[in-house]
């Protein structure tokens, strides 16, 4: 990959001197244009979104960094729906960092409900201008005008003027005013909710460079950096001398770091002519490290610590209401069990890579990073090193792969290190290796649960006492213990807020262990744990495990959040879907052999709301089969790109079955034990469902993202499959520690 064209706001700014439309949303969603003509300067703002060209070209930007959901193809798709133009005749860029756009971060499933108000607003503005141009050309009243597949028609007369012939005229005239902008009706949407196909496909399926690890610039070298094997960790010593005598090895050294664990971390650098000459000489190094207190950590004794902490209190109260005990000892039946699950690595396809490039003379720092996390990415390299951030340029790659990880910039950092001692442009390339044991990890924990039913099998009591993990940090001149991403749990988690009995609690162990966000944060696991122990529920009960969960969700349409960060729970839309799942794969209509069996799971996460069914076969060997799954979702009033929208619902049940069944990490003196896909299996082809079927339910609600909440009920309904089939009730992550066998 070359490198990358100047930022788009720079190459406007150049085009439009050559006749463009160019209109753009500035801070807060306010509309702001920049208009350009052939023989004037440009006078639109610099926050720039959209392009029309005098030849009918639409050129638009994506501003939020593609990684695989789609993005890069969906959000640009509503700027075209709403400018009534042909999708042959777009062009799609993907923005750099600019505070011109906005928020351009890629997590939490945000991206399409962040923008999908705005952009409509910006496509209607563009056509409103280019129909307004068109009707003071025939003086005629723009009500007799309508603009259709990049041209502007006037029916009475049947005269039409294309887009690119617009442009002059458009260019000169002011922003109309908000009442003057009319947003399509969505039932005359062409574009929106048809399927298209991903703007980058052809360049990916032919090998073209796209992604971060495939950036080229003149003059450029290549880095490796080893850390510590113990989290924690720093160099004392490496035989640096030796390693800078081995061919194409052109420097090595020792960064100090920061005591921060998403940040600079201490290492040795190796800098080399190529990637290979820096891997090879990475071999060779040999390095005194200092351990710290890290050395201690292992997997086998932080269970240990989880089972003492099980029996006593937890240190913080998450929820208490009413009496649990009291309920609990007047159960009809009660169950206690205990869920468990490991830390696991994001494992993208793409290790973790950054092209930096310092130029000490300016005082400047140009990035090239496949992030998810841009600003964040600046900052803590701004804050790092003392670069003020107008003075770092960082351009947004293409993502192999990001599931969360790519939120973190810790190798934007060492980029930049490595970049700042060089004093040419150098592209860090982490290894496999590195990338699974030096990941910001998904948290692994453990519930102790207890649960009651009455006579009629009614749910009545629930205490949960969640065991995690916290690394401690300093806040406001006080050392805290804080849990990792996804390993805090809300008071507010179901059946939090539906039960008068409830109990929850959670204790933090205390690890070096670096934490992040993984797909799903949070919900990935705990709707596995407790949409596991609602169905134990309800089996106790003699209930059916569908009509358990109605009664449980209740009657009232919304359930309010409670605390400072609760949100409402729409019970309505999760009883649809729920409904809908059971009718779709035909519940309690199908007579399964002993072996086979179905399981259901419901949750809500990231503003969506999901149903899952799962059908398994478990042979008496103990193999299994995921035969179907069918899913049911409500994201909101449109899909915006179906054949996006259906990807991102089959990547997640694949991707939710692949972490049910193989990953788990061990800690053993404080290191990862695992090091590559030999020892980090993942799910295979051939294990893949035949069969995921897939149905959106169309509601009057604002619209959300897809890629995290089909994610956390895969893991619940396989499960709860497998009871179904064989009476195993798995309680621990992942699958291929359970025995399926049965006779």
């Amino acid at each position: 990959m070359s490198a990358p064209p100047s930022p788009p706001r720079r190459r406007f700014l150049k085009t439009a001197a050559a006749g463009a439309l160019v209109i753009g949303m500035g801070p807060g969603g306010v509309l702001a244009a920049r208009h350009g003509a052939a023989d004037t300067a440009p006078t639109f703002t610099p926050n720039v979104f959209i392009r029309i060209g005098r030849d009918g070209i639409v050129t638009l930007v994506s501003k939020q960094p593609e990684i695989g959901q789609g993005i890069k193809t969906s959000l640009p798709m509503i700027f075209a729906e709403e400018l009534e133009i042909d999708w042959r005749d777009v062009r799609i860029v993907q923005g750099d960092l600019d505070p011109a756009y906005g928020s351009q971060g890629a997590g939490g499933s945000t991206s399409t409900p962040a923008n999908y108000n705005d952009f409509h607003r910006l496509g209607a503005t563009a056509r409103t201008m280019l129909v307004q141009a068109a009707s003071q050309a025939w003086g005629v009243p723009a009500g007799e005008c309508r603009a259709a597949r990049g041209a502007v028609h006037h029916a009475a007369s049947g005269r039409k003027l294309g887009y690119g012939a617009l442009v002059p005229a458009a260019a000169a005239l002011p922003l109309p005013e908000a009442a003057q902008v009319q947003l399509k009706d969505p039932a005359t949407y062409t574009l929106l909710g048809t399927r298209v196909g991903g703007v980058d496909n052809g360049a990916i399926v032919s090998g073209k460079p796209l992604f971060g690890i495939d950036v080229q610039l003149p003059g450029m070298l290549y880095a490796v950096y080893a850390k510590c094997p113990v989290f924690g960790g720093k160099p004392v010593s490496a035989n640096l001398d030796a390693i800078k005598a081995l061919p194409g090895v052109t420097d090595a050294f020792i960064v100090d770091g920061t005591e921060n664990l998403n940040g600079l971390r201490p290492g040795v650098a190796i800098v080399a002519t190529s990637t290979w000459s820096a891997f090879k000489a990475r071999r060779q190094l040999d390095v005194t490290w200092d351990e710290g207190s890290g050395a201690s950590h292992s997997w086998a004794d932080f269970s240990a610590q989880a089972k003492a902490a099980a029996g006593k209190p937890g240190t913080t109260v998450l929820r208490r209401d009413g009496d649990v005990s009291a309920a609990l000892a007047g159960a009809a039946k009660t169950v206690e069990a205990s869920y468990t699950y490991p830390f696991i690595s994001h494992a993208s396809m793409e290790p973790q890579n950054c092209t930096a490039w310092f130029k000490p003379n300016e005082g400047t720092l140009e990035l090239w990073a496949p992030t998810q996390n841009p600003g964040a990415g600046q900052a803590l390299v701004s804050t790092t090193f003392g670069i003020p951030k107008e003075k770092i340029v960082l351009h947004i790659i293409r993502s192999g792969g990001g599931f969360g990880r790519r939120l973190s910039s810790d190798f934007i950092v060492e980029a930049t290190a490595i970049a700042r001692k060089v004093g040419a442009p150098v592209k860090l390339t982490w290894t496999r290796e590195d990338d699974l044991q030096h990941d910001h990890f998904r948290a692994g924990g453990f519930h102790h649960l207890r649960g009651g039913v009455d006579a009629n099998g009614k749910l009545v009591g629930w205490h949960d006492h969640f065991v995690t993990f916290a690394n401690r940090v300093e806040r406001d001149g006080k050392s805290i213990l804080q849990p990792g991403s996804g390993a805090s749990l809300s008071g507010d988690e179901f059946p939090g807020r539906w039960l008068a009995n409830c109990l929850l609690e959670q204790t933090a162990l205390e690890c070096r262990i670096p934490m992040g966000p993984w797909r799903a944060p949070g919900s990935n696991v705990f709707s596995w744990v407790f949409h596991s122990f609602i169905d134990e529920l309800a089996h106790a009960g003699g209930r059916d495990p569908v009509e358990f969960r109605l009664e449980l969700l209740g009657e009232k349409d919304i359930v309010p959040g409670t605390g400072e960060r609760g949100q409402p729970y729409s019970v309505a839309r999760m009883r649809n879907v729920l409904r809908e799942v059971a009718q779709k794969s035909g519940w309690g209509k199908k007579k399964f052999a002993r072996g086979q069996g179905a399981g259901v799971a419901f949750h809500f996460s990231h503003r969506g709301y999901v149903a899952e069914v799962a059908e398994v076969t478990v042979s008496t060997s103990g193999q299994l089969r995921v035969d179907r799954v069918v899913v049911v979702t409500d994201i909101g009033a449109q899909i915006v790109n179906l054949s996006g929208a259906e990807n991102q619902v089959q990547g997640s049940v694949i991707d939710g079955l692949s972490t049910l069944m193989y990953p788990e990490l061990n800690i053993e003196g404080g290191r990862v034990v695992q090091s590559n896909f030999h020892d980090y299996k993942l799910l295979r082809m051939p294990e893949a469902p035949p069969a995921i079927d897939v149905h959106f339910l169309k509601t009057d609600y604002p619209v959300t993202g897809l890629g995290e909440p089909v994610l956390p009920p895969l893991a619940p309904a396989v499960c709860n499959a497998i009871f179904a089939a064989t009476g195993i009730r798995v309680r621990e992550l992942p699958l291929s520690r359970t025995d399926l066998r049965w006779a």
